[in-house]
């Protein structure tokens, strides 16, 4: 027993099996030059002896300690969480594990942050970096290999994994004009945000197709503490004629249906609401809340597939861009069945 709590090591696996240490170390590190029967007496050792080789000796010699990290913005944000969860499942199949690095929302701590991660890690996955492009370039230069989710970057040869928030956004205003809305607000997302940028553009390209629809802009945020304090100049807007909301994600609308309850506004009777991402929690708001559903988990095991492509020394892998699936539930109506104010 006090033999077994030393530590068993390579060299103690060879005097058992009766071979050297280098060719114990050879069979460990898969070399295929190694005789049958030298293999089948050390891997016999090994069981015997409980032996398992020391992860920080193996990184230092192969220069990998098999793990990733991912960068956050916000780990409160159920769709990083799921992204997250695709990249873990994804990564464990392959023998690695995952790190993550929350930047709580602060730009000017992302860079400092994810350059520390880097140097624990293989790899990294930025998740929807909020650092200025120029910043973010040169970050990527550094800490290579990365793939960047939620993030164009042109003409850099780096993998993005992405969400195609411009029509997504045109199919949401597609879906709240076919219900009759011609006056819908936008509350938009972080100044900072590449998505949110994404989104305007998709507000404009709807107003290009729509020309007698009228869409307001509203200063908001990402979290539902941020669609509580935009809630009264929301009232603002339905008041002036506004009959529909479209909120920068889920969270928003989320935190926006619980202050127009208790601000006696009746949704979707007197305004529709709609959301962004399609989190666990939007079927079970009160009213079951219409968002545009995103593939968390399938983002994060893409974002896998082309970090591994990278690890191994491959080219860049394509980038790929999925398209969201509008989810129809009760918070969106047609405003003339809602009474809507004039």
């Amino acid at each position: 027993m006090g033999e077994r709590s030393r530590g068993i090591t390579i060299s103690d696996v060879a005097a058992h099996a009766g071979v050297s240490p280098a060719s114990v170390s050879r069979v460990l590190n898969g070399r295929t030059s190694v005789d049958p029967d030298i293999v089948r007496k050390v891997q016999s050792s090994i069981a015997t002896l409980g032996y398992a080789p020391s992860l920080v000796a193996r990184s230092l010699v192969h220069g990998r300690n098999t793990t990733v990290a991912m960068v956050v913005p916000d780990l409160e944000n159920p769709l990083f969480q799921g992204i997250l969860k695709g990249l873990s499942l994804a990564a464990a199949a392959d023998g690695y594990r995952v790190l993550v690095a929350d930047t709580a929302e602060r730009v000017d701590d992302e860079e400092a942050i994810a350059i520390e991660a880097r140097q624990r890690c293989d790899a990294l996955v930025l998740c929807a970096p909020r650092l200025p492009e120029a910043k973010l370039r040169r970050l990527v230069e550094r800490t290579a290999p990365v793939v960047i989710v939620n993030r164009p970057l042109p003409d850099l040869d780096v993998p993005v994994v992405g969400v195609d928030y411009v029509r997504g956004i045109r199919d949401l205003v597609d879906h709240l004009v076919g219900l009759g809305h011609r006056r819908i607000a936008y509350v938009s997302g972080p100044e900072t945000s590449a998505s949110n940028a994404e989104r305007l553009r998709g507000v404009d390209e709807a107003l290009a197709m729509h020309p007698s629809v009228r869409i307001d802009l509203i200063a908001g945020g990402s979290r539902p503490e941020d669609g509580e304090a935009v809630a009264d100049a929301v009232v603002e807007a339905h008041r002036a004629g506004v009959t529909a909301i479209i909120a920068f994600n889920d969270l928003v609308a989320l935190g926006l249906l619980a202050r127009l309850r208790e601000l006696g506004v009746h949704v979707p009777g007197e305004l529709s609401v709609a959301g962004f991402d399609d989190v666990p929690m939007a079927r079970y708001a009160t009213p079951r809340l219409t968002s545009m559903s995103v593939p968390r988990a399938e983002i994060g095991a893409q974002a896998w597939e082309r970090l591994r492509t990278l690890i191994g020394g491959g080219p860049a892998p394509h980038a790929v861009l999925f398209r969201p699936r509008l989810e129809t539930r009760e918070s969106t109506t047609a405003p003339a069945a809602a009474g809507a104010s004039a």
